[in-house]
């Protein structure tokens, strides 16, 4: 049960995204303080998979090859790593920014440590990469979409919230976008696919982007590159209108 000071600082963080939709740190202020029992429920099922060790006690976190653009550049053609680079490249992010805004908001509990906190921030490090795999832009509708397969795979009810407000916020500025339609998909990849906090990354971004999908029995998204389609021909006749 949550308290009332947890309740305040919810109802905070959610009034700052809906005023500042590019305000990350608020989603993870948001998460954090509903994702408690998610988080414990996430690491316990973490530690019974076969390469948990390996990932706990590598020399290097997975941020390390994210960040190293030379690493990634040398990858195959066609490989996860190069894809990933381009998606950083083309919409102007970086690793070291996710980090920074969950630090802005509080992102990592403070009461986690050893591999719990380990596995904490590769989650965070790791959703970029997701967002690659899955085929879900960072548009508003493919991060809703993604937070819907995201929910399936990690069960946060902060997740849920979040889902609920953007889902209204395009439903009221374009009711014409099957919007529902995108987010089922979401939420019925993410229960098909195999479960991505335990994804060997290192050696996936090694390998061809088509393999990675099968090896994580996903495909990507139909529903909503055709909704996402309709709303860029919707902007674009918006701003033709316009002048």
């Amino acid at each position: 049960m949550l308290g009332f000071g947890k309740w305040r600082t919810i109802a905070t963080a959610l009034k700052k995204l809906i005023a500042d939709k590019e305000d990350t740190k608020q989603v993870f202020i948001i998460l954090q303080a509903m994702g408690e029992r998610s988080s414990v429920r996430a690491y316990r099922r973490f530690k019974s998979m076969p390469n948990a060790k390996k990932i706990l006690s590598a020399e290097r976190p997975l941020v390390s090859y994210l960040k190293d653009h030379a690493w990634l550049a040398a990858q195959p053609e066609g490989s996860l790593g190069r894809a990933y680079l381009d998606f950083t490249i083309t919409e102007q992010i970086s690793a070291d920014g996710l980090a920074q805004a969950s630090d802005d908001g509080r992102g990592t509990d403070p009461r986690l440590s050893g591999g719990h906190l380990v596995f904490g921030e590769r989650q965070r490090d790791a959703h970029d990469l997701w967002h690659v795999v899955t085929g879900y832009g960072r548009d508003g509708l493919g991060e809703l979409a993604l937070l819907a397969f995201t929910w399936r795979q990690l069960g946060n009810p902060g997740i849920l919230m979040i889902i609920a407000m953007g889902y209204q916020a395009i439903v009221r500025e374009a009711p014409q976008l099957r919007v529902g339609k995108a987010l089922r998909e979401g939420f019925s990849m993410g229960r098909r696919a195999n479960w991505l906090p335990a994804a060997d990354w290192e050696h996936l971004l090694t390998q061809p982007i088509s393999d990675v999908r099968r090896t994580l029995n996903m495909m990507p998204p139909t529903a909503y590159s055709a909704v996402a389609e309709q709303a860029r021909e919707l902007e674009q006749a918006t701003l033709a209108a316009a002048e």
